[in-house]
């Protein structure tokens, strides 16, 4: 009689185990479904969140790219195409403070700084040459536009003029061939044109200038150089001192360059692998002995590439 009753409470407990796990691996399946639902909703959602965020960045960067000149709203429309300062804005017009982003900054060029922004002689200087041998690439310093490409014999040679979104227009003189049409939409470190010695020029170089409503501000204060980047991610334009050339002011050049000048003027060359003291002395204008004298070298001194050498 005991064997019958064990018997059959153990079939009890089998099939009550039997209906719990069976309960519980529907719960789980039905959790996982649950589960796998929410995150496929969530994934979907995170989808058309990213295609919004990608097609209003695709907006605002195509906004000037299929039509749309850069910074339109902040130069009234003005895109006039007669020359370097076809649309300036009077110094007195300009806001007393702009903050200008630099973000995307591309350097147009590398090579050291022969001259820096401010007077030279009896009249201003209003960007910085870099040095460079004709031929080299130079590439836009951010997206923009091509607003003028021009030859200017007596002063830029070929030269390219770019609008930014962020409000500047950069200059790029000298060139030697233009890469690049008038109206044409261009990258951060796209081929601009290939530099020279065009124009009112003593040797292959850049002039690099950046302006804002087509006054100039000296490139240093804005980039470094040195290590082809920006200072920072926004500049903090202040009127009289980034136009203190307007004010009767001297421009400053930036900290990270004045220590590398002894003296007002002068030009400093970064030796490249197999260049002599004679073809760097015809570079700048110079004589090998005064380029000797300059930098306390002979004139049977080897080289280094790297080496720094001062030119005037």
């Amino acid at each position: 009689m005991i064997k019958p009753i064990l018997f059959a409470l153990s079939l009890v407990a089998l099939t009550t185990a039997t209906t719990v796990t069976a309960q519980n691996n529907r719960q789980r399946t039905r959790a996982t479904a649950n589960n796998t639902y929410y995150q496929r909703q969530n994934h979907l959602l995170d989808s058309v969140i990213s295609r919004y965020i990608e097609l209003d960045a695709q907006e605002s960067r195509s906004s000037y790219m299929s039509g749309d000149n850069p910074a339109d709203d902040l130069y009234e429309g003005a895109w006039g195409t007669s020359g370097v300062n076809a649309n300036r804005v009077e110094v007195s017009e300009v806001p007393d403070s702009v903050v200008i982003s630099c973000k995307g900054y591309v350097a147009p060029v590398i090579g050291s700084t022969t001259s820096h922004f401010g007077p030279r002689g009896s009249r201003n200087h209003y960007g910085i040459d870099i040095a460079l041998h004709t031929g080299d690439p130079v590439g836009a310093a951010f997206d923009g536009k091509v607003r003028i490409t021009r030859y200017d014999r007596g002063g830029y040679g070929y030269y390219v003029v770019i609008r930014h979104p962020n409000g500047l227009e950069t200059v790029y003189g000298h060139l030697s061939e233009i890469k690049v049409f008038q109206g044409q939409s261009v990258v951060a470190g796209q081929t601009i044109g290939l530099g020279g010695s065009t124009g009112r020029s003593t040797g292959p170089h850049l002039h690099f200038e950046a302006r804002f409503l087509g006054n100039p501000i000296n490139p240093e204060k804005l980039f470094d150089f040195q290590e082809n980047k920006a200072i920072a991610d926004n500049y903090f334009l202040v009127k009289r001192n980034s136009f203190d050339w307007a004010y009767g002011g001297r421009s400053y050049r930036s900290s990270s360059n004045h220590r590398h000048s002894s003296s007002r003027g002068a030009r400093y060359h970064k030796v490249r692998k197999g260049e002599t003291l004679s073809g760097i002395a015809s570079r700048y204008g110079v004589s090998v002995k005064e380029l000797c004298r300059l930098n306390r070298l002979s004139r049977r001194s080897v080289l280094r590439p790297g080496q720094r050498l001062r030119c005037s």
